[in-house]
């Protein structure tokens, strides 16, 4: 096993940049490659690989796919992953994903920086020790969000929405027409990563948001989804995704001045009853 690196900042890859060597394919003369593939042990198991890499002044911490990957439940593929950010020092969480259209206004290749989520999984107790009570107040960042809208309205894939509700289901199948419908209205977005790392990166006391890219209308959304579309948008845009998230890092400021950090307090769930004497 490798020793626990320190990092003010990671990266969770997801389905945007699956098809890049990310960082390193981008060829950017600010970043340095300080190790791969990197394992740890954690009290849920061992971690997917990861990668450490330098941007400047700042190290960054990144993973491919959300850490799923196959004979690891996606809850345990989380807590894995948010343990090392704590043992890490990580402080600031970018995300990355690829999103279905709930909004018929939307179209393929638009991206969406979401501002608040609507939890429809069933993995709703995943966590660490469980000491904090969580407050989501303001789930995503507004710094981090800040932050992203202007590194993509710099480089944009198509256009670029500041705001959105992204609403989580477990998959990985993708959603009924009766489901999406049912979500008409209440959300913009639709994926399976946002939650639980929201609720993960509130329990380290970590800032979170996240660069979303509408890869599918959802079913009974404009037309049917294509999965060759799909494909195309993945395999054309990784590195345009990977640029923005890594000129997201470098304009980046490591304090923590939004109070993300203050927005969980110690649990109330503690035993109040004794042993009788």
């Amino acid at each position: 096993m490798n020793s626990l690196p320190q990092a003010e900042i990671a990266i969770i890859g997801g389905s945007g940049t699956l098809s890049l060597d990310f960082p390193a394919a981008l060829n950017r003369q600010d970043v340095e490659i300080l190790q791969h593939e990197m394992v740890f042990d954690t009290p849920y198991g061992q971690t997917p690989p990861f990668l450490l890499f330098r941007l400047g002044d700042k190290k960054v911490l990144t993973c491919r796919m959300h850490g799923w990957r196959q004979g690891t439940s996606r809850a345990d593929a989380s807590r894995q992953i948010f343990w090392l950010f704590r043992e890490a020092g990580v402080k600031k969480i970018l995300a990355e994903g690829g999103v279905g259209t709930v909004n018929h206004l939307l179209d393929t290749r638009d991206v969406v920086i979401a501002s608040d989520y609507i939890d429809q999984s069933m993995r709703k107790d995943v966590g660490l020790e469980g000491h904090y009570l969580l407050i989501m107040r303001q789930a995503l960042c507004p710094h981090l969000r800040q932050i992203l809208i202007t590194a993509a309205e710099t480089r944009p894939l198509h256009r670029v929405f500041r705001r959105g509700v992204y609403a989580v289901t477990d998959g990985r199948h993708f959603e009924s027409p009766a489901e999406v419908a049912m979500l008409k209205g209440q959300a913009d977005i639709i994926g399976q990563s946002l939650c639980p790392e929201v609720y993960l990166a509130r329990e380290i006391g970590a800032c979170y948001a996240g660069l979303y890219t509408v890869v599918n209308y959802g079913e009974g959304v404009v037309k049917d989804w294509e999965h060759s579309e799909l494909s195309q948008i993945f395999y054309e845009d990784a590195d345009k995704i990977g640029h923005i998230l890594l000129d997201a890092v470098s304009r980046m400021d490591i304090e923590q001045t939004c109070g993300c950090a203050n927005l969980r307090k110690p649990t109330l769930l503690k035993k109040v009853y004794g042993p009788t004497t």
